[in-house]
This record gives structure tokens, C-alpha cells and sequence, in this order.
């Protein structure tokens, strides 16, 4: 009796998680598949003078979701911190579904002129909206509802759902381009993914409508520090640059990659989506073996430090080798390992973020700060990249980029290092170790 009690618990552990880690990997699906078929999206909406020219305005778009971010993450944040982790979560991924429907089912530029960009901007908007407040609930409620000694790796779900969604988003692209011909993926293909993302949302609503609460009734309805005072503030700026440098790497690793590689160096589609997908696998099961690292050794600070140092060794070497080797398999291998740092220290980062903030502000805390990095480099980091490579011509110019964002999260630990008796640590692990 008591055996089969615990398989009921752990497969009603399982379909809880799977109901949290589905909505934010949704996004992760959606940005994946946008940033894949850029080249597609911006001739079907953003005509211009040039093949170049319609690329960037197709990123640009991309980037503008990021700006609802902020908005979204203090709206949907403190929602989530009054009113409780479910409902927020349930009502992002209602309207993450909208924003995702509109793109797949938006008529192109030939059919109804400038109405086509404008449609496309204001579903990113929403779409970025709804990020904004999705990824604190839901990281938060992972990180609320684990036990002490699994926290690390329940955290951890949040990154392997963003690989995994990864993953799926470079087999769509890479199916879609192999399976079309150029004709039918860029008059139609390239909404399919789309269009399956709207689909499944739904099944998301439903099983979050039916998910426990992880904001304590002490909690619920606080206010806490106010959001412009200084206990706030402080520990903000340092979660944001902490995000920065993985932001960005995700980003131009895994999401700018294809671009580039078809785009600067004229690789094949096909090529290009399977040096994502191998960045992908690799970045989600170095994700849950650092949760793993967390839970074992506890050394949030050190293992977050190695990684940000390491990446930022890496960056010119491994662009060194994407542009000049002119082998897939380096160009593959050189991605992933570039993936593969990011994922070890991902979590930690997360954890010493979730750590600054109480529980009556720990989402928003977490999604401001995730959105600001993202929307003022993360998600501009390939409208930036893009527009620098067009001016001075230098393929390093990601690997420029990379390193400078690694640099400022080094410099953001270390002053979380001086800082840390003058910042709130809510991680009740008993110490840090």
C-alpha cells in the first residue's frame, strides 16, 4: 500500500512539474521557431530593398517582444505575489497562446500591406508580456515546492524545459526545411511550428488551473519593500547583470545561431538548424547535471563563477572556430560546447537570484530582473549582433558581444560576494557551504 501511495505521489509530482515547466517551454518553443525562420518571417512581412535588410527588420520585430517584458514581469509579478503562483501562470500562458496565434495566422504583407508588421509587432509585444511574468511564477513555484535536498535539480526542470523546447523548435526547422520546397516553406511552411504551439496551450491552462499553491497564506497580499526603495533596488541591478550573461549566451548560441550561420557564412539551412539542436541537447543535460552540482555541493557562488569565467575564455576561440574552419563538425562541436558552459552554471544563477528576494517579492524580483536583462541585452542581441555585423563586416562581432555580457555578470557576482550581509538570503539550506 504504502508503494503504491509513493508511485501515485511521484506521478502527481510529475504531472504537476510537466504542467509548470509546459507553458514556460512554450515560449522558449515559440522564440526558438521565430529566431529558426527569421529569414522566412521577415520576407513574408517586413519587405525591404534587400534579402539583409528584411532579415533585420525580422529580428528587430523579435526584439520588440522584449520590451512588454519589464511590464509584464511587474503586472503579472506582483499578481503572482498577491493573488498566488497558480492563477499568474495560468493567465500567462493564455495569453502567450493568443500572441502565438496571431503569427500563424497573420495574411503577409502581399495581402494586407502594413497591417502584416503591425500584427506581428503587437503579438511579440504580448507574447513578451506574458514572458515577462511567466518565467518568475513558474521558477518560482519550482523552486517553493521542492524539497530542500532536490531543489537544485527541480529548479533546474525550468532549463532542461527551455533545452527541450529548444530541441523540439531545431527539429520543426530542421524537418520543415529538409521535408519543403523553398517556395512552400516561405509561403507557408515556417507557420506550422506556430501554429502547433497555439494548439497545445490549452492543455497548459487546464493542468495550472489544477496546481497547488506555493505562496503561503502569511505571505499572500504583502507588499513588502517597496519596488523603487533601496533593499529592493540593490539586489535587483545585481540579479539583472547576473542574468545578462546567460541571456545572451542562450541567445546568440542557440537562437541567432542559424541566422548567422546561413546569413554570414552560407551554410546550408539543414547544417545551420542541426548545430541548434545539437546546442540544445547539450545545454539541457549540463542544465540538470548542475542542479545535480547544486544539491550535491551547495557552492552556488563558486559554480557560477566558473562558469560565467570559462565562457568568457571561450568566446573568441570558439567564434574562431565557427568562422574559419569551415567543418560542420567544428562548428557543431564548438556551439555546443559554448551551450554546455552555459547549462552548468545556469542553475546556481538562479538559485543566488531567487535567494535575494523574500517571498512576498520573489517574483517579481526574479521577473523584473530576468526581463530587464533580457530585454536590454538578451533579446536585442540579435538585432544588435545583426546591425554591427552589416556596418563593419567582422564575423567576431557575436563573440565580442558574448564576452563583454560574461564580463559584466563576473563583475555582478563579485559584488554580490562584497554585498551579501546587506541583501536578504531567503535560501533556508541551513548554510551555503
Amino acid at each position: 500500500m504504502k508503494n503504491h501511495q509513493e508511485r501515485c505521489g511521484a506521478a502527481s509530482d510529475r504531472k504537476m512539474i510537466f504542467a509548470v515547466v509546459l507553458g514556460n517551454g512554450l515560449e522558449i518553443f515559440d522564440f526558438t521557431v521565430y529566431s529558426f525562420f527569421a529569414v522566412w518571417i521577415g520576407k513574408a512581412f517586413f519587405p525591404a530593398n534587400s534579402a539583409m535588410s528584411d532579415f533585420l527588420f525580422a529580428v528587430g520585430a523579435f526584439g520588440v517582444g522584449f520590451f512588454a517584458r519589464p511590464v509584464g514581469a511587474i503586472m503579472l509579478g506582483r499578481y503572482a505575489d498577491r493573488a498566488g503562483r497558480r492563477a499568474a501562470m495560468a493567465l500567462s500562458i493564455l495569453l502567450a497562446a493568443l500572441g502565438t496565434a496571431v503569427i500563424a495566422l497573420c495574411p503577409p504583407w502581399s495581402q494586407i500591406g502594413w497591417f502584416a508588421p503591425v500584427c506581428i509587432v503587437c503579438a511579440r509585444l504580448l507574447q513578451g508580456f506574458a514572458a515577462g511574468g511567466e518565467v518568475g511564477a513558474t521558477t518560482t513555484w519550482l523552486f517553493e515546492s521542492a524539497p530542500l535536498s532536490r531543489r537544485g535539480r527541480r529548479v533546474s526542470l525550468q532549463m532542461v524545459s527551455q533545452g527541450i523546447a529548444a530541441i523540439a523548435g531545431a527539429l520543426c526547422g530542421f524537418s520543415i526545411s529538409g521535408l519543403l520546397e523553398t517556395e512552400a516553406l516561405a509561403q507557408w511552411g515556417w507557420r506550422i511550428p506556430f501554429a502547433i504551439g497555439a494548439l497545445i496551450a490549452p492543455l497548459g491552462y487546464y493542468l495550472r488551473r489544477h496546481l497547488p499553491e506555493t505562496l503561503e497564506n502569511g505571505s499572500r497580499g504583502r507588499s513588502g519593500p517597496a519596488l523603487q526603495s533601496r533593499t529592493f533596488l540593490l539586489p535587483l541591478t545585481v540579479a539583472a547583470f547576473l542574468t545578462i550573461g546567460q541571456s545572451v549566451t542562450m541567445y546568440v548560441m542557440v537562437f541567432y545561431m542559424p541566422g548567422y550561420l546561413t546569413r554570414m557564412l552560407a551554410l546550408p539551412a539543414y547544417l545551420s538548424f542541426m548545430s541548434a539542436l545539437a546546442s540544445s541537447v547539450v545545454f539541457t543535460l549540463c542544465a540538470y547535471f548542475g542542479g545535480w552540482v547544486v544539491d550535491r555541493f551547495g557552492e552556488l557562488k563558486k559554480i557560477a563563477l566558473g562558469a560565467f569565467a570559462v565562457t568568457a575564455l571561450c568566446c573568441l576561440p570558439a567564434f574562431g572556430a565557427i568562422v574559419y574552419s569551415g567543418d560542420i563538425g567544428v562548428i557543431v562541436l564548438a556551439s555546443a560546447i559554448m551551450a554546455g558552459l552555459l547549462g552548468l552554471g545556469v542553475v546556481a544563477t538562479l538559485m543566488l537570484i531567487m535567494s535575494l528576494f523574500p517571498p512576498s517579492l520573489r517574483v517579481t524580483g526574479f521577473a523584473l530582473s530576468y526581463a530587464l536583462a533580457n530585454t536590454l541585452f538578451g533579446g536585442t542581441a540579435q538585432f544588435i549582433v545583426t546591425a554591427l555585423l552589416i556596418r563593419s563586416g567582422n564575423n567576431f562581432v557575436p563573440a565580442w558581444y558574448l564576452l563583454v555580457c560574461n564580463l559584466l555578470a563576473i563583475a555582478a557576482l563579485f559584488t554580490l560576494c562584497k554585498r551579501q550581509g546587506k541583501y536578504r538570503i531567503a535560501w533556508q539550506t541551513g548554510s551555503e557551504r
